[in-house]
């Protein structure tokens, strides 16, 4: 079923508590050290840089209502207040900082962590481990051996802290309710089977629920179908006959005691400024009297990177000084989305996948960097207008898979709702990683999900990630231009209208209909919600090999063995007409072409594309070298690149070939 899925990973050190207090501010009221672990991560050094220490801590925020910064934070006018009139919210910190900060290199690197955890060791250091606790955790190393100070802080205020888990404990508005809807996927056919709610019923007479194979089918109640409360936070719900694995069910009921969930912008932003500028005992990043850090870079990917969004939209890069919090913004796979945080009774979390509603609080506009035009309500609109207005826009690139021109509606990040082109302002990139799902392990390979019709396409993202972060440092710390936005487009002709993508291509094993996620304005004043309209949206272009032809190509996608998508449909029996959730297709080519005649495959056989194994290498050398030239790809990535195709491992298939000799 799909819900949270809030995994911890031990801590597992015993270190001295250092309580700080004194230098109370507005916005952070207490900063408490609770454990400082000296040489972490096993003693492990990193070049020039040397080791790393550990804080953990607790940052107590004090939200003023009355500060314009803060009006746009959902039920802020009604949160409880403290004696002071301010609404507090308690962040978990964890910073590893260069033992020596005079080896740093001064700049603060801040993820938003994602439901909790940390992503970006798996995404720079291509490690396999979220915990960054021991020295395999920190993979290559590649954001240490920078010298940057890493720094998460709880920001969600619907998960508990637990160990490897950062959270935010906000204010609850006790005896409130309302009426929302759950929505249900379960992916399989269990019944009866039992689904948490995000928030407790209120009561229980009043709910409804339906079911739909489809988002846009009428919605059914079943005779056959039942449920029942388990208790305020649970539902049982018996499955009715007629629908597979992928139905949808839609729970309407009385919530009650939501949380003021948008405090969480607030309390980013007070505790990044804090950290950068306050010069205090109790700041761990002050030495001397001064403060170690020159710029501050913020990380989001997914989840995290639809909060960065949405933190820029809100305005809150504008901290209580009037000054940037971030100078740069790394946006990752967050495609033209952003949370359904600063709501009553919101879901962070939530990002409804196909088959669910398109029209959903995630999916609102306004879409893109650009000031649009939303053509239902007339709205002119942008994520950058209130920085715009206080001069605190940072620079900003943003990086989507392929899988978020399906479900993520990107092509809304380079045209208007209506369709036409925009005009990115120069503060902004935009980068489409091509042939890419939307995330995937360091060490995936290509297999079967029981649930998808192709092998799971296994690419990562790191080698363009590690130059996208090189390039926004460039671009922050030395005026050094980023290059151009590399998307699919219009004025290239790699975008499409989605009849004549629908068209493109018919490859045995690659069952593509131009499927994806619609993009739709939706009336939340009223309930049920009202659908107004869709906006329309593009899809890109492929190639002869079933590939999309814009953005960019790692060599894996231009010196191929196999096809690799960002979309993958279900089986039979699990929503056959929807995709599988974040993740593509892969595809291998036949080995022969005695073996690609046979299957009738039009795509070149391996023996065909390559004279040789050692003519195959020479082209990933030659494909990387030119994405080095261009800086999208860092020089330290070609031996890892080369290396790779030797072993036949680049492309990620499940029986590698023998090595070149």
């Amino acid at each position: 079923m799909r819900t949270s899925r809030r995994r911890g990973v031990g801590l597992g050190i015993a270190c001295l508590a250092v309580v700080a207090t004194g230098s109370a501010r507005a916005e952070v009221t207490r900063f408490e050290v609770l454990s400082i672990e000296r040489h972490a991560l096993e003693g492990r050094s990193f070049g020039g840089v040397g080791t790393y220490d550990r804080i953990t801590a607790r940052a107590t925020v004090a939200v003023d209502p009355a500060d314009r910064r803060n009006a746009v934070i959902a039920d802020i006018d009604i949160a409880p207040r403290n004696a002071a009139g301010k609404v507090e919210a308690v962040a978990d910190v964890e910073i590893l900082r260069p033992s020596d900060p005079k080896r740093g290199n001064g700049k603060l690197f801040y993820e938003v962590v994602n439901r909790g955890n940390k992503q970006s060791p798996g995404v720079f250091n291509d490690a396999n481990s979220k915990a960054m606790i021991t020295a395999a955790d920190a993979g290559n190393g590649y954001l240490l051996r920078q010298g940057y100070t890493l720094v998460w802080s709880g920001w969600q205020g619907d998960i508990k802290s637990a160990t490897g888990t950062l959270a935010l404990s906000v204010p609850t508005l006790t005896g409130v309710t309302g009426r929302i809807t759950a929505e249900l996927v379960f992916d399989n056919l269990t019944s009866p089977i039992i689904a948490p709610l995000a928030w407790p019923a209120a009561e229980q007479d009043s709910a409804k629920l339906v079911v739909r194979a489809r988002w846009d089918d009428p919605p059914d109640s079943p005779p056959d179908m039942s449920f029942r409360f388990v208790d305020p936070s649970h539902v049982e719900i018996k499955r009715p006959s007629g629908f597979d694995g992928g139905g949808l069910y839609a729970l309407d009921y009385v919530a009650r005691d939501p949380k003021v969930l948008g405090v969480g912008f607030a309390a980013t932003r007070d505790i990044v400024g804090y950290l950068r500028r306050t010069v205090s005992s109790d700041n761990p990043l002050v030495e001397g009297r001064l403060s170690s850090i020159r710029h501050a870079y913020a990380y989001g990917q997914s989840q995290s990177g639809r909060f960065l969004r949405e933190f820029l939209y809100l305005g809150f890069n504008e901290d209580l000084a009037h000054k940037m919090v971030f100078d740069g913004m790394l946006v990752h796979v967050s495609g033209a989305r952003l949370t359904a945080a600063n709501m009553r009774f919101g879901i962070p979390e939530r990002a409804p996948r196909h088959p669910q509603d398109p029209g959903s609080v995630a999916d609102r506009f306004p879409f893109t960097y650009a000031d649009t035009i939303n053509p239902f309500t007339g709205a002119r609109d942008g994520l950058l207008k209130r920085c715009t207005q206080s001069h605190t826009c940072p620079k900003i690139i943003e990086a989507d898979s392929e899988y978020e021109w399906y479900n993520s509606k990107a092509s809304l990040l380079v045209t208007d709702p209506s369709g036409k082109p925009v005009k990115l302002p120069p503060s902004v990139r935009l980068l489409t990683i091509s042939g890419t799902p939307h995330l995937a392990q360091p060490d995936a390979v290509a297999k079967m999900n029981p649930l998808c019709v192709m092998p799971v396409n296994p690419l990562h993202q790191g080698p363009i990630m590690r130059a996208m972060l090189d390039n926004l440092d460039a671009w922050v710390d030395r005026g050094t231009t980023p290059p151009p936005s590399r998307t699919p487009n219009l004025a290239d002709g790699s975008l499409l209208e989605q009849d004549a993508a629908r068209l493109q291509t018919a490859i045995p094993g690659l069952p593509y209909t131009g499927m994806h996620v619609v993009a739709a304005e939706e009336d939340l004043r009223v309930h049920p919600s009202k659908i107004l309209g869709e906006f329309k949206l593009y899809l890109p272009r492929l190639n002869a090999d079933g590939m999309i032809v814009g953005g960019v190509h790692l060599p894996v996608i231009d010196a191929p063995k196999a096809s690799y998508t960002g979309w993958n449909p279900r089986v039979v029996g699990n929503g056959p007409t929807t995709l599988c959730p974040l993740i593509g297709g892969a595809v291998a080519f036949a080995t022969t072409r005695e073996e690609r005649l046979k299957n009738g495959d039009p795509r070149p056989s391996v023996e065909e594309r390559y004279a040789s194994p050692s003519a195959y290498v020479a082209k990933v050398d030659e494909i990387a070298q030119a994405l080095v030239r261009q800086r999208l790809m860092l020089a330290e990535d070609l031996p890892r690149q080369h290396q790779a195709a030797v072993d036949n491992t680049l492309a990620r298939l499940q029986t590698p070939q023998v090595k070149v000799h």
